[in-house]
C-alpha cells in the first residue's frame, strides 16, 4: 500500500480511534430525489462539521458541495441502473479515476453483487476499479449490495462474511455491508476494516443500538445515510452516532446525546 493511499484511508478512518463516521448521500444516483436529499445542500451542509468523510456521486459533488469543503469524498464510481429498472443489480463503472482525481477523492466507492445474476459483471467491474486505486494511490470501498433476488440471505452473517471476504480478496482496501446478529463472524474472516451500512430508516434508539454493537463486534464504524438525515433532527442524530464511534457512548448515553442536541435547538428557536 503507498504511502499516499495510506495517507487517503487515514483521512477517513481516523488513526486516533481506528474509526470512521461516513455519511452516505450517494442515493440519488438510483433512487432520485430520496426523502431529506431533494435539495441535498441544505441538508448535508449543516452535517459535514461532525462527519469523517462523505460518500456522493461527481454531479452532487459538484452541485451540491462547496469547494473550499476540507471533508474527505468517497466518490461513487459504481452505478448505471434505477430503482424502477428490472436490472437493479447490474452496475457498472460511472466516473473515470482521472474524475476522480480532478474532484481530489479520497476514496473511490464500487458496489458488488454477490448472488445475483450479474455478480461476475461487478466482481470484475471492482477489479478494475482497484487496480485504478493501487495506480493512483486511492483507497477503493467495496460496497456489498443486496436485493430483493437474493431472498433472505442479505442480513445472514455466512453470506456477508462471503461477500465482504470476496471483496478483500479482489483488493478493496475497505467494505461497507450491513449489520446482522453473529457479526463479529463477518469481521474476524475479513482482513480490511469494515463499516456498516445504515440501510432503511430506524427509530434513533435503534439505530445508534446498531451502530453500538457493530462497533463492539469489530466494525470500523457506520457508513450512515438515511438513519441520519431522515432523523427529526439530522444534526442532533449525527452528533450521537460520532459519540458511539470515536468516544465509545452507550447507546443510552449516546441517545441522551440526541435529546439534549435536538432540544437545545429547539430553544434556540423559541428564542
Amino acid at each position: 500500500m503507498s504511502w499516499g493511499l495510506k495517507n487517503r484511508l487515514a483521512r477517513i478512518v481516523k488513526p486516533k480511534t481506528g474509526h470512521t463516521v461516513m455519511l452516505a448521500v450517494d442515493h440519488g444516483y438510483f433512487m432520485g430525489p430520496t426523502t431529506g436529499l431533494e435539495k441535498l445542500d441544505k441538508t448535508v451542509n449543516p452535517l459535514i462539521p461532525y462527519a469523517d468523510a462523505l460518500m456522493l456521486t461527481r454531479g452532487a459533488l459538484r452541485n451540491y458541495i462547496a469547494p473550499d469543503s476540507d471533508i474527505p469524498i468517497v466518490l461513487r464510481v459504481s452505478g448505471g441502473t434505477s430503482i424502477i429498472g428490472k436490472e437493479l443489480l447490474r452496475e457498472g463503472i460511472i466516473a473515470s479515476v482521472k474524475d476522480a482525481i480532478r474532484l481530489n477523492a479520497s476514496g473511490l466507492a464500487f458496489s458488488i453483487m454477490v448472488g445475483s445474476e450479474f455478480e461476475r459483471d461487478t466482481l470484475l467491474g471492482l477489479a478494475q476499479v482497484v487496480d485504478w486505486g493501487e495506480e493512483y494511490g486511492i483507497p477503493v470501498l467495496a460496497v456489498t449490495a443486496v436485493g430483493k433476488e437474493l431472498g433472505g440471505k442479505d442480513k445472514d452473517a455466512r453470506y456477508l462474511a462471503l461477500c465482504c471476504r470476496i471483496a478483500a480478496e479482489l483488493g478493496a482496501h475497505f467494505v461497507k455491508t450491513y449489520y446482522c446478529e453473529d457479526f463479529e463472524k463477518v469481521v474476524e474472516s475479513c482482513p480490511v476494516p469494515i463499516v456498516i451500512a445504515g440501510g432503511k430508516k430506524l427509530p434513533e434508539e435503534d439505530a445508534l443500538k446498531m451502530a453500538y454493537e457493530a462497533l463492539q463486534a469489530g466494525a470500523a464504524g457506520v457508513d450512515m445515510g438515511r438513519n441520519i438525515f431522515q432523523s427529526e433532527n439530522p444534526v442532533a442524530m449525527i452528533q450521537a452516532v460520532k459519540a458511539v464511534v470515536h468516544e465509545g457512548a452507550t447507546p443510552d448515553e449516546a441517545y441522551e446525546i440526541f435529546k439534549e442536541k435536538k432540544g437545545a435547538k429547539a430553544a434556540a428557536r423559541v428564542k
